[in-house]
């Protein structure tokens, strides 16, 4: 695939700038609590964006005690209703499909002309990534004016957490075309569920300015040194719906199951639009669940 210039320079310019230090400064300015520099930092980002506050629990953007606080905000009860049938897969954010189908093989589409494997997405374990070949495979982009927490397909049982550290390339539709293997390349966290459906993989992946990443069985997730880690649970059940985690500043959650279990309905297709609790396919019970 040719890459036009703008995509070239966009690329080169990310990779020289200090992108964790980047990451550093905008966490600390997300957290601050002055009064004058959360309320400006927040009214900037709400008439940049065009955010719907009617949508949130607490309407009133200056109400925030900072600028993570209204990122990560709760969303009113009752405006993303859930599914009802007990096959459906609840699409777990608020975003758009950049990719959606089923992998071949090991290899799962990242942009035309580009794949990755998953191993190399499960930060090089084998035997994981063997138990999703063939399966059925999405990634969701959140816009920045989106709601950033993160909600359960199906129901589960927690069983692992990985932090796997990497780059921090902005993702979006020029560094999915430019970057082969952008989303094994960025800092991510990986969460795998034993479900009904057989194995789950929910991975939430980091980009440029994403201050942290946070789960609510662990807060924020994080390594020093920055390396490999890997947390083991006791299969803590999770119901549909649930909140699992949340970006603190924005980025992509990519899901992943195991071969014939998951089929996505027809609307699942890239570019589309969907919401949290919004059917985007149905699931089959794995043997023995």
């Amino acid at each position: 695939m040719t890459l036009s210039l703008a995509d070239r320079c966009n690329v080169l310019a990310q990779g020289l700038l200090p992108q964790h230090a980047i990451a550093r400064v905008v966490h600390a300015l997300a957290r601050t609590q002055a009064p004058w520099l959360k309320n400006a930092m927040i009214g900037a980002f709400v008439r940049a964006y065009g955010v719907d506050m009617s949508e949130a629990a607490i309407e009133d953007p200056t109400a925030y005690p900072s600028f993570n606080a209204f990122f990560t905000r709760a969303l009113a009860p009752g405006v993303r209703p859930g599914a009802d049938a007990h096959d459906v897969l609840a699409c777990p954010v608020d975003g758009a499909v950049s990719q959606a189908g089923t992998a071949d093989g090991e290899r799962l589409l990242q942009a035309k002309g580009h794949t990755y494997t998953l191993s190399a997405l499960l930060a090089g374990d084998a035997e994981l990534a063997a138990s999703f070949c063939d399966g059925a495979f999405a990634t969701l982009y959140l816009a920045p004016r989106d709601y950033h927490r993160i909600h359960m397909p199906i129901a589960g049982k927690l069983v692992q957490m990985v932090y796997v550290p990497g780059d921090l390339y902005s993702v979006n539709a020029a560094t999915e075309r430019a970057i082969p293997g952008l989303f094994a390349r960025n800092e991510r966290v990986i969460c795998i569920f034993d479900t009904s459906a057989g194995p789950m993989a929910v991975v939430l992946v980091g980009a440029l300015i994403v201050g942290s990443i946070e789960t609510v069985w662990h807060g924020e997730v994080r390594a020093t040194p920055r390396r490999i880690t890997r947390w083991r649970y006791d299969h803590v059940p999770m119901e549909r719906g649930a909140e699992l985690g949340r970006f603190n500043v924005g980025s992509t959650v990519i899901v992943l199951f195991a071969r014939g279990r998951v089929h996505w309905n027809e609307a699942v297709r890239t570019g589309a639009h969907v919401r949290v609790g919004q059917a985007l396919g149905t699931f089959q019970t794995a043997t023995g669940s």
